[in-house]
C-alpha cells in the first residue's frame, strides 16, 4: 500500500496545493481519518484521509490539522471506497413500502438501477389499473405517468440510496400495443419512437429489454434496434435479459450485438450466464464472441449478480403464446381442458423457441418464494418437486395449479449455473454488478414472502466469497467494477469515484470481514462489515446501524432535459 505523498506517487502540482491547503482549511462537515482509499479506478490503495462538505468530496489526502464540525470518523484498518453501483435493481416497489433500501445500503450501495424490460413510466391509465389489480404483499397507489415522475415520487417520499432507470421496451410496446403478440404498424411504431425520445429527454438511461418474458418477447429484433436508434443519441444505452441464455445462448448473443451494431449504441447483458448444465460449456465461446465484438469497435458489455441461481417466476417455465393478453388471459387460458394438456407438453418437450428455466433446472432445483394469496404462504421456501409430491400431481400440472390459485406468476428460483462460470465472469474487465432483487429489511412486510440472498448479499458475496477468500480478483478491481465502471457505464457524471468535486457517495467496510449472510435457505440476513455509508454528503449508515436517513435523488442520463426554472434540484449526471 503506497504512502500518500505527491513525491512518491508522482501527483500534479495541483493536487500538492490542494494537499497543502489541507492543513490551512480551518474545517469541514465530515473527516474520514486514516483509511486506506480506494479511489474506484481500480488503482492500489492510498493512505489518508478524505473531508467532506455538504453533498460533496471537498478534499482527499492528510487532513491533520484541520477539523471536522460534524463528524470525526476513524478507519484506520478500514477501506475507504466510492459508493457501490446494482446496476440491475429491481426496488422499485419495496422502496414505495421502505426507502431506507436497508439490505442495499448494508452492502454499501448508494445508487440501485431500474428497468429490465419493464419500467414505472410511462404508463397509461389501464397499465397503471393493471399493475395496481396484481400488486403483491406490498400496496401501493401510482400517483405518477411518467418516468421521471416516478423517479421524482420516490426523492421526495424519500430513500436513502440514489435511484435512476432505464426505460423499458415492454412498457413502450405496452403503451401502443397492449400484450398483443403482432409486430406494430409504421403509425404504432411512430408512437413507440416518440414515447422514446420523451423518456430519454426525462433522463432514462436508454433502453431495457426482457426478452423471454410476455410481452418482450413478441418484440422484433428490429423493433428493438429501431427503438434504440431513437435513444442513442441522446447518449443512452441498450440493456437486455437476452431471448435466450440457454439453448440459444449464442444466436441471443448475436441479436444483441447485431442490434448494437445497427443502431450505433453501447450494449449491456444484463446478468451474463449460461443456464442449464447443457449449456455450461458454451461460457467461452460466448466471451470469445463479446471479445470479437468489442475488438471490432463495439460498446459490449455486461453486469452479473455473484450467485448460481436465478430468480423470476413461472412465467419462465411456459411458453409466451399461452400468455398473451396479460394475466388473466393466461390464467383462463390454462384452465381449458385442452390448452393445459398442451401446455404441459410444451412444457415436457426441449426446445429452442422459448425458454424454459422449468427444463434447464428440473423440480428438485426450484424453490418457490412468493406468494399473494396467504392460503399459499405455507409452500413459501419449499421445492417444486416437495409441493408436487404433498400434492401428488405432476411438477407440470403443480406449476399450473399454483399460478391458477395464485393469480400471480409465483415468484421461484432457479438453479442454473455453474461455480466455474461465475468465477470466469467476474474476472472479465468489462464486468459489472447488479443484484437483479429488491432491496428489503428483514422486517414488516417483506418477511410475508421468502427472497433470493443476492437482495441482500450480491456486493458483500463479491467482496467476502470471490475477493477475500476466493482471491478471484484483488479488492481494487472490485471496487473498481462496483463503482468507477458502473458509472462511466452509465455516463453518469460526478460518481463512481473518490474526487475532490465529486458527489460524496462514500462507504467504509472491513475487508476482512465483509460478507454476505443471506442463505438460500434463510435469506432475510443483512450482510455485515460494511460500518459507514453517505450518500451525497449524509451520513445513512453510521457504526453499521441506519441513521433512517434518505438523501437519496434521482439521478438522470444523459439525454435529460431540465425545463428552465421549474425549481428542480436536478442536473444531467
Amino acid at each position: 500500500m503506497r504512502k500518500y505523498s505527491w513525491i512518491q506517487t508522482g501527483i500534479s502540482l495541483t493536487a500538492a496545493i490542494l494537499l497543502a491547503a489541507c492543513h490551512t482549511s480551518p474545517s469541514y462537515d465530515t473527516i474520514i481519518r486514516h483509511g486506506s482509499i480506494y479511489d474506484g479506478t481500480g488503482q492500489v490503495p492510498i493512505k489518508g484521509d478524505i473531508a467532506l462538505n455538504a453533498d460533496t468530496i471537498a478534499f482527499i489526502g492528510d487532513c491533520a490539522n484541520a477539523t471536522a464540525r460534524l463528524r470525526d470518523i476513524d478507519a484506520t484498518g478500514k477501506a475507504i471506497s466510492p459508493g457501490f453501483i446494482d446496476m440491475q435493481s429491481w426496488s422499485v416497489t419495496s422502496l414505495l413500502q421502505d426507502g431506507r433500501s436497508m439490505s442495499a445500503i448494508r452492502q454499501g450501495v448508494t445508487l440501485e438501477v431500474f428497468g429490465e424490460g419493464s419500467s414505472e413510466g410511462p404508463l397509461t391509465d389501464t397499465m397503471k389499473k393493471i399493475e395496481e389489480q396484481q400488486e403483491g404483499d406490498i400496496k401501493y397507489r401510482i400517483e405518477w405517468t411518467s418516468l421521471k415522475d416516478y423517479l421524482t415520487y420516490l426523492e421526495r417520499k424519500g430513500v436513502s440510496t440514489n435511484v435512476a432507470s432505464f426505460v423499458g421496451a415492454s412498457t413502450i410496446r405496452e403503451n401502443v400495443l397492449g400484450d398483443a403478440n403482432r409486430a406494430p404498424t409504421p403509425a404504432e411504431l411512430d408512437k413507440m419512437r416518440l414515447l422514446v425520445k420523451q423518456a430519454m429527454e426525462e433522463g432514462a438511461m436508454g433502453i431495457g429489454s426482457a426478452l423471454i418474458y410476455a410481452p418482450g418477447f413478441y418484440a422484433s429484433t428490429g423493433e428493438l434496434v429501431e427503438l434504440c436508434k431513437v435513444a442513442a443519441p441522446y447518449g443512452g444505452i441498450y440493456i437486455s435479459h437476452i431471448r435466450s441464455e440457454g439453448n440459444r445462448l449464442l444466436q441471443a448473443s448475436d441479436e444483441l450485438i447485431h442490434i448494437a451494431k445497427d443502431a450505433r449504441i453501447p450494449a449491456v447483458f444484463y446478468h451474463l450466464k449460461a443456464a442449464g448444465k447443457n449449456n455450461w460449456g458454451k461460457m467461452d465461446t460466448l466471451i470469445v464472441k463479446i471479445d470479437s465484438a468489442r475488438a471490432a469497435g463495439l460498446d459490449i458489455s455486461a453486469c452479473m449478480y455473484t450467485y448460481t441461481a436465478g430468480a423470476t417466476g413461472f412465467d419462465a417455465s411456459m411458453p409466451p403464446a399461452v400468455q398473451e393478453g396479460g394475466l388473466d388471459k393466461w390464467i383462463e387460458r390454462l384452465k381449458d381442458p385442452i390448452i393445459r394438456k398442451k401446455t404441459i407438453r410444451d412444457m415436457t418437450t426441449p426446445t429452442d423457441a422459448w425458454e424454459n428455466l422449468y427444463l434447464g433446472s428440473g423440480a428438485d432445483n426450484i424453490i418457490c418464494v412468493g406468494f399473494k394469496q396467504d392460503s399459499l404462504k405455507y409452500l413459501t421456501g419449499k421445492r417444486l418437486s416437495e409441493i408436487a409430491r404433498m400434492r401428488h400431481t405432476s411438477p407440470e400440472e403443480t406449476i399450473i395449479d399454483l399460478v391458477i390459485q395464485d393469480h400471480s406468476r409465483v415468484e421461484v428460483i432457479y438453479f442454473l449455473m455453474s461455480e466455474d462460470n461465475i468465477k470466469k465472469e467476474i474476472r472479465l474487465p468489462y464486468m459489472t454488478f447488479g443484484s437483479d432483487a429488491a432491496s428489503m429489511a428483514p422486517e414488516g412486510v417483506f418477511l410475508k414472502s421468502s427472497t433470493h440472498p443476492r437482495a441482500y448479499g450480491n456486493s458483500a458475496h463479491l467482496l467476502g466469497t470471490y475477493v477475500r477468500e476466493e482471491k478471484v480478483i484483488p479488492l481494487e478491481e472490485a471496487i473498481h467494477k462496483l463503482s468507477g465502471l458502473a458509472a462511466a457505464r452509465l455516463k453518469l457524471k460526478k460518481r463512481g469515484e473518490l474526487r475532490a468535486g465529486y458527489y460524496a457517495d462514500v462507504v467504509i467496510f472491513d475487508p476482512a470481514t465483509v460478507r454476505a449472510n443471506s442463505t438460500y435457505e434463510q435469506p432475510h440476513q443483512l450482510a455485515t462489515g460494511v460500518s459507514g455509508v453517505f450518500v451525497n454528503g449524509v451520513e445513512v449508515l453510521k457504526d453499521g446501524q441506519h441513521t433512517g436517513a434518505k438523501p437519496g435523488k434521482a439521478v438522470f442520463g444523459p439525454g435529460y432535459r431540465s425545463p428552465q426554472l421549474d425549481g428542480s434540484s436536478h442536473t444531467k449526471q
